[in-house]
C-alpha cells in the first residue's frame, strides 16, 4: 500500500482568516466572547430559561449564543451579555509582531 504524504500548513491564530472569511478579526472576537459566555453559563449550571431570567435576554438569543450562531450579534451586544453575567471585558491593544498576522485579543 502506497502511503500518501500529507502537507502540513501552519495556520495563524485566527482560523477565520486562515479560511479566507471576510471580517476575520471581528469573527474571532465574537467567537471569544461567545465562548466565555458559554463557559460562564456552564459553570453556573443554568438552563437557557434560567440564563434568560437572570440576564433579561430572550431565551432564543441565549440558545443561539450557546449554539455559536452569532449572526445578528454585535461585539457590544455580546459584551452587554457578559456584563449582565457580572463579568467585565478588557480589550488589549498592542503592535503586531512581524511574523504574526493582525489579531484582536479579548480578556475577561
Amino acid at each position: 500500500m502506497k502511503k500518501e504524504k500529507l502537507e502540513v500548513i501552519k495556520g495563524s491564530d485566527n482560523p477565520f482568516q486562515d479560511v479566507g472569511l471576510p471580517d476575520a478579526d471581528t469573527k474571532l472576537v465574537k467567537a471569544d466572547l461567545c465562548g466565555n459566555i458559554i463557559d460562564i453559563l456552564d459553570k453556573k449550571g443554568w438552563s437557557e430559561r434560567q440564563a434568560s431570567l437572570q440576564t433579561s435576554i430572550d431565551q432564543g438569543n441565549i440558545c443561539r449564543i450557546k449554539n455559536g450562531d452569532l449572526k445578528g450579534f454585535t461585539i457590544d451586544r455580546l459584551i452587554k451579555v457578559l456584563n449582565k453575567l457580572n463579568h467585565r471585558v478588557e480589550v488589549t491593544v498592542r503592535p503586531i509582531r512581524r511574523r504574526t498576522r493582525a489579531m484582536a485579543h479579548v480578556q475577561l
